[in-house]
């Protein structure tokens, strides 16, 4: 994952990469008495943006934002930089508690917009348990196709939509998506045939891509590098509440099957397309554009965040990567910046891995509940049976976030779900499921899928084929040889970026400290073509 290191201020506050040594300062905290903070507290004033230097304001006002010629700097017509203050400065409590806020007012919301799309994206997986299939006088191969046809028209969609957001702005784009995908949901209930299945999830496909990568943007807005890190993963975490709420209603609305002489799967579809309406209409009053745009009728007429707070928000994370002062939620994208990031050598081999890393764990995934039907449970014990591997998998992922950041080698922790899923699907290979106990291989499908993985994929969706279920060992070969590519990825990822690292570590211990300076302030320089750029691995 690339992050810029060192920061700004923490380089040249003494002309080394370490936190200056200041006077002693007085600040006003949260309770409105001064607080003294003495010459060895710098480490936490650093760290968290409380104080800056003249040196630091000067170079960070230079790169985000120069003279355009008009005699006023452009930093004056970026929203949310009219409370840009170098001089800014606040306490250690007045952040935590103003992070909390944002928490509170904006991380919860996101969380709870991704429910609604894994709602809408994944509960094809409770339908088939109600005889979808063979009612649509389909089999698997079509389910499969369909599948496929959803990941495929996901992707193609995610740069396009990427496009529409940053022209519209995430807090436009976001509830429009929504809406639209939710009317393509609920008229899953009217499906009456192959080409019908298959063009709605083309359609939920290209409606619901470039979601989650515009969420991620809008969350950088009010969130440290740091930070966002953490909370990306409760974000992933809410997908998989999404999938045990699916499951839980589920149970409920299958039940309905023959309610006005229609199938449960009808009702399923229509009542959480609806639902996710919902969603998307309370979205247009509950996302704010930024930081220091949240006063609406919605929203009130201050707003959610006090001109303090908002001071704080906005220094604080210019601070944290000054190329965000350039950022503004409604310029587009040009076709240069797209070729740009496609060209990123240093960035692919994270395509690759985003493309490989989750076959293992999205193939199982996507057949769990037909797989679990093929056993003899019956449709209703199938959709309560797949609720213990949500809550393993919530587990397992909070756990492996958390070590990720605390040991910061990134490439390492995520080789080990891969190496969790040898043993099973060894077993699932070799092992007779006819000769042994239905619930032996719930258990251990159970374990597997609690695997901190991601959903979804192109090519995951079609290795389990007509013609070798249901025990799938021509499929689960396949996996396990995807399982050995993928941990042989992840350490040449590693050593790739380790090696990246070291090469400008190099050049960059090789410079003076006015030369530092110097290449911070006038570089033509980007994102992780930077010199102070590292790569964490």
């Amino acid at each position: 994952m690339p992050r810029r290191f060192p920061s700004l201020y923490q380089t040249f506050g003494s002309g080394s990469t370490t936190p200056s040594r200041r006077a002693d300062v007085q600040l006003t905290g949260a309770d409105g008495r001064l607080e003294e903070w003495k010459d060895g507290d710098d480490d936490i004033k650093s760290e968290y943006g409380s104080e800056i230097s003249k040196d630091d304001a000067d170079v960070t006002t230079y790169l985000i934002g120069a003279d355009d010629g008009l005699g006023e700097p452009e930093v004056r017509r970026r929203e949310n930089l009219h409370r840009f203050d170098p001089k800014a400065r606040w306490t250690w409590r007045e952040e935590r508690a103003l992070v909390r806020k944002i928490d509170l007012k904006i991380m919860l919301w996101t969380c709870l917009m991704f429910c609604a799309l894994e709602m809408d994206r994944a509960n094809i997986r409770q339908a088939v348990t109600d005889n979808l299939l063979p009612e649509l006088g389909l089999d698997h191969n079509d389910y499969n196709l369909g599948n496929s046809l959803f990941s495929l028209s996901f992707l193609l969609a995610e740069v396009p939509s990427q496009l529409v957001s940053k022209r519209l702005g995430p807090d436009r784009w976001i509830p429009i998506q929504m809406v639209l995908w939710s009317a393509v949901a609920s008229s899953q209930f009217t499906l009456s045939g192959r080409a019908g299945f298959l063009i709605s999830r083309i359609l939920l496909g290209v409606l619901q891509g470039g979601f989650i990568p515009t969420v991620v943007l809008y969350l950088s807005y009010f969130y440290k590098s740091h930070e966002l890190s953490i909370r990306l993963g409760f974000f992933w975490t809410a997908m998989v509440f999404a999938d045990i709420f699916a499951a839980l209603s589920a149970f409920a609305l299958l039940h309905l099957r023959g309610f006005m002489g229609f199938s449960g799967w009808r009702w399923l579809f229509g009542v959480e397309g609806l639902i996710t309406l919902g969603f998307g209409l309370l979205a247009f009053g509950l996302m704010p554009a930024g930081p220091t745009q949240t006063a609406s009728w919605f929203r009130g007429e201050k707003g959610w965040f006090t001109p303090r707070e908002e001071t704080i928000m906005v220094n604080r994370v210019i601070r944290d990567d000054p190329s965000k002062g350039g950022m503004h939620n409604r310029e587009p994208l040009t076709l240069k910046l797209l070729r740009k990031s496609l060209c990123d050598f240093d960035l692919w081999p994270l395509y690759l891995l985003g493309v490989m890393s989750n076959i293992p764990f999205s193939t199982p995934n996507i057949y769990l509940t037909l797989s679990l039907k093929d056993l003899g449970f019956t449709t209703f014990q199938t959709n309560l049976l797949v609720i213990p591997s949500q809550i393993l998998h919530v587990l397992n992922m909070i756990i492996l976030t958390y070590l990720s950041e605390a040991i910061s080698q990134l490439s390492l922790v995520a080789v080990i779900p891969q190496i969790w899923s040898i043993p099973f699907l060894l077993w699932l290979r070799f092992a007779d499921t006819s000769e042994v106990s239905k619930w032996t291989t719930w258990l251990v499908m159970s374990i597997f899928l609690g695997n901190p993985y991601g959903a979804g994929g192109i090519i995951a969706a079609n290795i389990y084929r007509q013609d070798d279920a249901p025990a799938y060992h021509r499929g689960n070969s396949v996996l396990l040889t995807v399982v050995g590519l993928n941990i042989t990825l992840y350490l040449s990822t590693k050593m790739y970026y380790t090696m990246r690292n070291r090469y400008r570590d190099r050049i960059w211990d090789r410079m003076s400290e006015g030369e530092r300076f110097e290449y911070l302030a006038m570089t033509h320089d980007s994102g992780n073509k930077r010199l102070d750029f590292r790569f964490a691995s």
